[in-house]
């Protein structure tokens, strides 16, 4: 008797301090680890977790390039588009001629659906049926290529339709154009414009502008003009004339390529007047009257502002009264 109560003595002398002796009737394997080993079904196979296993990247590849394709389409038919028009017609504005990098230009789609083209705009628009192109696409035989030019065409790396312009809106439907007074210059509605964005290309001849006119721009009708003047075959060009407003694509915004010719298209509307001049008809000394009379206000401001100011130091201790 007394052995096994000394036995027992020893056990619990025996124990390790800090550590926690097992309960009775608990086995190894109920340890508390048991908990995070992996359950088996029935058949000896481990159970599933319930986390799914994300699909590859080899797998979400196709959606992906179908999803940039379907977004390019729709950006490309309703917002914008870049285009490549490789005609030498608005040089130095554009370039695009024979032996350079021709500009690709990004187009916007979505202002002409709110508002109509400006005189000044650069524009990319179809033109009529009457009208002869300026370039010459080689239409590719095999259909692997054309199925690849008309890609390219898409996000503006290869020329698109040949019927595809980019000119310069110099007159809108009602006014009347023409060529040229005195000095060499167009005329809208008897006035001569201020173009400064003109070029003559040497090769072309001399620098002189074709005359025509005067005509009568119908009405929902443009009259278009390439920046080379003297190199465009615009509404000048005898059975060419005023181009639809139906027929315009968008309005060229930016050069996008190459790099080192990005840059915002500038729309200078050769109609209105040089800036600091005065309106036809206005006497000289407008701008000098108008000057005063904005000045008006500021001189009365700054009376009251003083008035009561020595109003607020009248009421200070050390200071005299107004």
């Amino acid at each position: 008797m007394h052995h096994g109560l000394i036995d027992g003595d020893d056990d619990q002398s025996s124990e390790v301090p800090g550590r926690h002796r097992r309960r009775a009737g608990e086995s190894p394997a109920d340890r508390p680890s048991v908990d995070y080993q992996n359950q088996t079904d029935t058949g000896g196979r481990k159970a599933r977790s319930g986390r799914r296993r994300r699909p590859t990247f080899w797998r979400e590849l196709p959606l992906l390039i179908v999803v940039a394709l379907v977004l390019t389409f729709l950006i490309q038919t309703f917002l914008a588009k870049v285009y490549v028009i490789p005609s030498g017609s608005m040089e130095t504005t554009l370039h695009g001629c024979t032996g350079c990098n021709n500009d690709r230009v990004l187009v916007d789609k979505i202002t002409y659906r709110f508002a109509d083209p400006a005189p000044g705009d650069v524009v990319v628009f179809r033109g009529p049926d009457s009208w002869s192109s300026e370039i010459s696409v080689q239409e590719p035989t095999s259909p692997v290529t054309r199925a690849l030019q008309g890609f390219g065409s898409l996000i503006g790396l290869a020329p698109p339709d040949e019927k595809d312009f980019v000119k310069r809106v110099i007159a809108v439907g009602g006014q009347t154009v023409s060529c040229c007074d005195s000095r060499d210059r167009v005329m809208v509605n008897g006035e001569p414009l201020n173009e400064p964005y003109i070029y003559y290309l040497p090769e072309a001849g001399p620098p002189r502008q074709s005359p025509f006119g005067p005509i009568t721009v119908p009405e929902g009708q443009l009259w278009m003009m390439g920046d080379s003047r003297n190199n465009s075959a615009d509404s000048r060009v005898p059975g060419h004339g005023p181009v639809p407003v139906a027929n315009v694509i968008g309005k060229a915004r930016v050069i996008v390529l190459p790099l080192s010719r990005l840059s915002w298209i500038q729309s200078v509307n050769p109609q209105s007047n040089a800036v600091g001049m005065p309106a036809p008809g206005a006497p000289a000394g407008a701008p000098l009257a108008l000057g005063l009379l904005g000045t008006l206000p500021l001189a009365a401001g700054r009376r009251r502002l003083h008035r009561r100011d020595a109003e607020l130091r009248s009421f200070l201790p050390g200071h005299p009264g107004p």
